[in-house]
């Protein structure tokens, strides 16, 4: 069994929405069960959905299973063996919680040092995320890395989880019940006010919640920041308009993503985000991110751009 398809489920999962996370497997065993892709053919894979508040799917989990997908199609062991190093992808529809997800995947270019996929995730045959990611073989090379800005030690900084368990509301016990990692903002949090700042800059520390299972692939670990990045990834874009996520009529929707993973990730360990909205206009913004290891190494670089739009927006 090649190492990335550790993951892979022997039999297809009971149904398609998984329930809440049971105390035993917790909200991150809860998140590696819906990336237990089940084969249904040489290029095709099944996958279950996680509950969510809003009633839909969350786009980071189509990405992370679209990318544990994509592959199962490569080498991922031996000589030859190669790692994602870059996705981009667009979110075409809202993703429903009736429906497995299935995932198309072709096999577009396979070199000495590179391999191309692109990958439907769809939904009764209609796609709801379209994306081409790019996997290379570990090869030496020039190196250099953005140096890492400074940012108080995450211990030190209040956890998201923390908010949420301070609220007596259903969407918030849901976070704190299901959540798969701990997000701590440097400088406060956007959950239940803006603050007083208004800038398009943002740092914060991202970890999964509990231990990783051992040897988990880098494959894996690349899903998994793929999956934790989504849900924040528009946050510089509502801080620098003072909108939070409790923001009346607040309409927010992923539209592409792209990532570039620099050198292998630990999503185990604290990673920094530095992050900013170069621009936002017409009812988009985007945001982008540098990630970090906690000394300081360049793993990876993110960029989304998304729709914002808040109802005084209309008819500007």
């Amino acid at each position: 069994m090649r190492e990335n398809e550790a993951m892979s489920a022997e039999t297809p999962p009971s149904s398609d929405v998984l329930d809440l996370p049971t105390d035993a497997e917790g909200p991150l065993g809860h998140l590696l069960r819906a990336l237990r892709l089940e084969r249904t053919g040489p290029n095709a894979f099944v996958g279950p959905t996680l509950p969510t508040i809003q009633q839909r799917v969350y786009g980071g989990q189509v990405l992370a299973q679209a990318i544990i997908a994509a592959a199962d199609t490569v080498p991922a062991a031996g000589e030859g063996a190669r790692s994602p190093h870059s996705v981009h992808g667009y979110f075409l529809r809202p993703g429903s919680l009736d429906h497995p997800v299935e995932f198309a995947v072709e096999r577009l270019h396979d070199g000495r040092s590179f391999s191309t996929r692109r990958t439907h995730a769809l939904q009764q045959d209609t796609p709801i995320l379209s994306m081409i990611s790019s996997y290379q073989v570990d090869q030496p090379g020039r190196d250099h890395g953005s140096v890492a800005p400074a940012a108080p030690a995450p211990e030190s900084v209040p956890s998201a989880l923390e908010t949420f368990e301070q609220v007596d509301h259903p969407a918030a016990q849901f976070m704190v019940r299901t959540a798969p990692f701990e997000i701590r903002h440097v400088g406060g949090d956007l959950y239940l006010d803006a603050g007083e700042a208004r800038t398009d800059q943002q740092l914060l520390w991202i970890r999964a919640r509990s231990e990783l299972p051992a040897g988990l692939s880098q494959v894996h670990h690349r899903a998994l920041l793929a999956y934790a990045c989504d849900q924040v990834m528009l946050e510089p874009v509502l801080r620098r308009h003072g909108i939070s996520w409790r923001t009346r009529g607040l309409s927010l929707a992923s539209l592409d993503h792209a990532m570039w993973w620099h050198r292998p990730v630990d999503v185990g360990q604290w990673l920094l985000f530095a992050q900013e909205s170069p621009s936002a206009h017409g009812g988009r913004g985007l945001g982008t991110a540098r990630v970090f290891a906690e000394d300081g190494t360049h793993v990876a670089t993110l960029a989304q751009e998304g729709m914002v739009r808040v109802p005084e927006d209309a008819g500007a």
